[in-house]
């Protein structure tokens, strides 16, 4: 009787999701505006930060936790690469400490998922780089763990970059080393409008355009590691305002 509800709430729930989740329904026009809202650039991909984001994603699967399907917390927005491997992939940290995976199998016996805090990074309340950092330095733009190996730092981090396939798309370190290239040379042009003299409008308004960037991420790597990498020590040190920016 337990399987049977648990599978009949899960239906029920992607059922109503579905049924809402429309652009004629006012409460979901607002979601969706709102996710669009706090996404990098052009409505980018809350996770990869590189394509158009146009799916509100469940960061707890609906079909493992039909209890959060309409949580807000729950929601971001995310472009079908990221939440099409994704999918009701799942783990958690159980009571005792070790990462489960709570993945259901197709046709296997629906039961609740086992209790636990999530391993997967929720990059709308979580800031990642807490847990990783860009390798900039070295020149390969992926993502690596910033913790000890094994403690829940790394392994969340390492269970993000592997779910969301975040280094092995090819793609997006190339996205990512074209971002860090157009970051610098707008920092650049600002450093030569200021000079110039030119006004607080102008310069507000190229300073908005960094910010609209996607991968935002880059430029917040760019920052934390300008002391390490020679040419963002002399642009950041032309420019130190941009630090906080």
């Amino acid at each position: 009787m337990r399987s049977r509800i648990s599978k009949s709430a899960s239906r029920i729930a992607a059922a109503r999701f579905k049924q809402r989740n429309r652009d004629d329904n006012k409460a979901f026009r607002r979601v969706r505006s709102t996710l669009t809202s706090m996404c990098a650039g052009a409505k980018r991909c809350m996770y990869c930060e590189d394509s158009a984001a146009d799916e509100v994603e469940h960061h707890r699967p609906k079909d493992l936790y039909p209890e959060h399907v309409f949580d807000w917390e729950n929601y971001l927005y995310a472009c079908g690469p990221c939440n099409g491997p994704k999918n009701n992939r799942f783990a958690v940290f159980a009571s005792d400490g070790s990462l489960v995976d709570v993945t259901r199998k197709r046709n296997q016996q629906v039961r609740p998922p086992v209790k636990g805090n999530p391993v997967l990074l929720h990059p709308r309340i979580e800031n990642p780089l807490e847990y990783m950092m860009l390798d900039i330095l070295g020149d390969t733009f992926l993502f690596v763990p910033t913790a000890a190996a094994q403690s829940r730092e790394f392994e969340r981090a390492a269970y993000t970059i592997q779910l969301l396939r975040l280094n092995q798309r090819d793609y997006l370190p190339v996205a990512r080393r074209e971002a860090y290239r157009s970051y610098k040379s707008r920092l650049a042009d600002y450093v030569h409008m200021r000079d110039a003299g030119a006004g607080n409008s102008a310069l507000g308004l190229m300073i908005d355009a960094i910010r609209r960037m996607q991968h935002p991420t880059v430029w917040s790597e760019m920052r934390r590691q300008s002391n390490l990498i020679p040419e963002l020590t002399h642009l950041l040190a032309l420019a130190p305002e941009a630090l906080t920016w």
